[in-house]
């Protein structure tokens, strides 16, 4: 295969006009995919919308960045591959290429049982790939000279200069945002030194490497100079960031460099590991206003026999000390976590201790997935999967709806209260927002209705708000809207009063405010 893409490459037979990247998996495959777009698109190939159904785009190619991570997340990756090789056979495509994490782990498996993809590639070949597809990759250029792609949510294009780093086997490049424009993921290391049993993201990924804290502040602030007021810190540990290139924990000095950029105004935090956790993130936390009281931290168990099984380094007193501590130094913060039931050594005993420990701790967010064990990792050459999936379900199904009713009850004490929102879209005569206890994608949504008479004359200047004057500021950014266009709303702030709360989502309406005349 790979002597027939090089063949391509010197006689120039194969170079696409349309390319249909689909992005699966974590928010680091995203960026992983922003980058690779960034370089398609400087090439001179045009880019089509991911949600555009293959029928309608007819790309020339159609590449597939993929999730090896768990069973779902493969048998996800596995089902788009098809769909692609579908729509090729039909005729809506010409190329069907896969990247990313289950081509690294299983290529030869896949080349094998899916012979209709024309080309495979790992999770670090990025210069294969354009060279496969015959583009150039972006030189490294000033400032001036670059040009930042971001595809909008109608997706149009539009010019934006580039961010550089180098983190994800890239050199030094650019994004094609597929986000909306007013957020972005700022991933700051790549693999990880942990040892967990049932992961094998140091298998696809390697090593822990951070990306120099210089490259990430520049990078953010040319996100922040094209309209990027949230960033998303990412990594698979970001609190162990800096002790590779730093020999310590440099979380919270970067945050606090990154808080002072102009335009950043929100800095949240995924990907937390509870073992090791630096204590100053969470000063910084409570103190700096641009840091959302939110973090992200996945505990996956606590039972001390599951986690020692997990080798994850701590126990079940030190996992509810870190959380005890973090609510403590954090007044009011949101956590989120993750879970897994079903793991290797969890008994009856060992899953009601993990429903009692859900009841106790009362997550504003969890997620949970039931365990599958992963080829090669250390649960794979020490331990057997002996407990069956249904019991697996049952366990899960019983954990989530316990979470639902917490979700629901933490919800519903925020109704009345008014609360400062990130506006990420508009449908169907709603606008849907996000609080800083909200991360986009993962989480729930704000959802309030679009009163054009009220939002007219609010934002138009013609109304002050009746609240405080970090209520006022909040609402400068529409002060300039002269007309009732939704679009001009989307990555704006306001001030909503919460009226209802769901499991999830809550219903809010816009402050309430008297007029100045």
């Amino acid at each position: 295969m790979f002597r027939f893409f090089f063949d391509l490459e010197i006689t120039g037979l194969y170079r696409p006009h349309r390319i249909q990247l689909i992005s699966l998996g974590c928010s680091k495959n995203r960026v992983y995919s922003e980058k690779l777009l960034y370089n398609l698109s400087n090439g001179g190939v045009e880019i089509v919308p991911e949600e555009t159904e293959y029928a309608v785009s007819k790309p020339d190619a159609i590449i597939i960045n993929t999730c090896g991570f768990i069973e779902s997340a493969k048998q996800e990756s596995i089902n788009e591959i098809l769909k692609a090789t579908e729509a090729k056979k039909r005729g809506n495509a010409k190329r069907v290429i896969v990247c990313g994490c289950l081509s690294e782990r299983y290529r030869k498996e896949l080349t094998d049982s899916i012979p209709e993809v024309d080309a495979f590639f790992g999770t670090n070949e990025w210069e294969a790939i354009l060279k496969y597809l015959n583009v150039l990759p972006t030189e490294n250029t000033s400032e001036q000279d670059s040009q930042y792609q971001h595809t909008s949510i109608s997706g149009r294009n539009t010019q934006r200069k580039p961010s550089s780093r180098t983190a994800g086997g890239f050199a030094d490049t650019g994004r094609f945002l597929t986000t909306p424009q007013h957020y972005a993921y700022l991933q700051i290391s790549e693999g990880c030194n942990r040892h967990c049993s049932y992961c094998a993201i140091p298998l696809i990924k390697g090593k822990h490497k951070s990306v120099a804290m210089p490259e990430l502040v520049e990078e953010a602030k040319k996100l922040a100079a094209q309209g990027v007021k949230e960033l998303i810190l990412i990594a698979q540990d970001t609190t162990y960031y800096g002790m590779d290139l730093y020999k310590k924990r440099k979380l919270g000095e970067l945050i606090e460099k990154l808080s002072k950029i102009k335009g950043i105004e929100w800095i949240r935090i995924h990907y937390s590991y509870p073992s090791g956790f630096p204590e100053d993130v969470l000063r910084i936390m409570n103190n700096n206003p641009k840091v959302c009281k939110y973090l992200d931290i996945p505990l996956q168990h606590s039972s001390t026999k599951v986690l020692k099984m997990m080798r994850r380094g701590i126990d079940a007193a030190g996992t509810q000390k870190i959380i005890d501590k973090i609510r403590e130094k954090v007044p009011g913060v949101a956590l989120r976590t993750t879970l897994i039931v079903g793991h290797p050594g969890e008994g009856e005993a060992e899953f009601k201790e993990l429903m009692a420990f859900i009841k106790r701790n009362r997550f504003e967010m969890m997620g949970a997935f039931t365990y599958s064990c992963e080829e090669k990792t250390y649960d794979a050459l020490h331990y057997k999967d002996t407990i069956p999936q249904r019991v697996k379900d049952a366990r899960y199904k019983k954990l989530m709806e316990l979470q639902s009713k917490i979700s629901k009850e933490n919800n519903q004490k925020r109704v009345g209260g008014i609360e400062k929102v990130l506006i990420d879209s508009y449908k169907d005569g709603f606008f849907l927002a996000r609080s800083q206890r909200e991360s986009p994608e993962v989480d729930g949504e704000i959802i309030i209705k679009a009163d054009s008479k009220q939002m007219f004359a609010m934002f138009a200047g013609k109304i002050k708000p009746k609240s405080s004057s970090r209520t006022a500021a909040s609402n400068d950014n529409l002060q300039n809207v002269t007309s009732f266009e939704p679009q001009q709303f989307i990555g704006k702030f306001a001030d909503v009063k919460i009226t209802g709360a769901g499991e999830y989502d809550l219903t809010a309406e816009f402050v309430q405010a008297e007029c100045c005349s």
